[in-house]
């Protein structure tokens, strides 16, 4: 059985200690999993939230934000040094929230999208590659797997598609860096989500269950039924989480192109959500509280 989970970015932006209440909120839909968002580490007392989590038996996944700043295949070195100590930090957050996953498009920044010259892309994949290599070494130390997500093109113009996002975990070589997968990128890039699916088999290490328009899962177009009978045929035991937007950052709206509410409140949203997963994917239905 998977366990299901839900983004902070569903509520708020950026994730901070004054948003515990979150936690709280999570566990009474009935929520398994509660996916970190960091944005600014700075905003949260990480021990207070691994104890709050312990105490409230919710398990946690970590995902990132990649700004302008957090690029290792940026032009820039400082850019590139600042991108990889990004990951690095995250790797070891999730480690100490024993989190099995930090995921994210680790290899460039969110909205580069850009027509380069072939030798430019070339250097900036050397780039990429290098910092890559680096940031799984300190994966496979900690235990921790980099789960690496590709972007619709309009988010990014490096890794749109799974047969994209495989080639360059496959150079890169390790155990410990594998592939997230968001259904709502898919449904732009792919031409059979259940197929991609089936592809990735054992490289498949986290999924985001959104919408086609990341609205609440269940009220769009996507084959779930296809995408759980993939997931059930590779074996996947991760986690399905929600990662949409409620109330999204100026520059977090601008990256993801949010203009407008996704449903009728980030609860609504949450709460149906979990509804249609827990049927779907994770047998008797849950009934939250009122």
């Amino acid at each position: 059985m998977m366990d299901i989970g839900i983004s902070t970015f569903v509520w708020v932006s950026p994730f901070s200690t004054a948003s515990f209440d979150l936690l709280q909120k999570a566990k009474d839909i009935g929520y398994d999993v509660i996916e970190i968002a960091v944005e600014d580490r700075t905003l949260i007392d990480w021990e207070a939230l691994r104890k709050a989590c312990k105490s409230l038996g919710l398990k946690v996944s970590v995902s990132g934000a990649f700004g302008i700043d957090r690029d290792i295949s940026s032009e820039r070195s400082e850019v590139r040094t600042s991108g990889l100590a990004y990951i690095i930090d995250c790797l070891e957050i999730a480690n100490a929230l024993e989190s099995p996953v930090f995921g994210g498009p680790l290899y460039s920044a969110v909205g580069k999208t850009r027509l380069v010259p072939a030798a430019q892309k070339q250097q900036e994949r050397a780039w990429c590659l290098e910092n890559l290599h680096r940031a799984a070494r300190r994966a496979e130390e900690l235990g921790v797997t980099l789960a690496l997500e590709p972007l619709n093109r309009f988010e990014t113009d490096m890794i749109n598609t799974v047969d994209q996002a495989i080639e360059l975990v496959d150079e890169v070589g390790s155990d410990r860096l594998k592939i997230l997968l968001d259904t709502f990128h898919s449904n732009i890039e792919e031409k059979n989500i259940p197929a991609s699916i089936l592809k990735l088999g054992d490289r498949l290490a986290h999924v985001q269950a959104n919408e086609n328009d990341r609205g609440t899962p269940g009220t769009g177009h996507l084959d779930w039924a296809g995408i759980g009978a993939s997931l059930s045929a590779i074996g996947y035991r991760g986690s399905l989480v929600i990662e949409t937007f409620g109330a999204p950052s100026k520059e977090l709206a601008r990256a993801a192109s949010i203009w407008r509410p996704l449903a009728a409140s980030a609860d609504a949203l949450a709460r149906e959500g979990f509804d249609f997963l827990k049927k779907t994917f994770g047998g008797e239905q849950k009934v939250p509280p009122e």
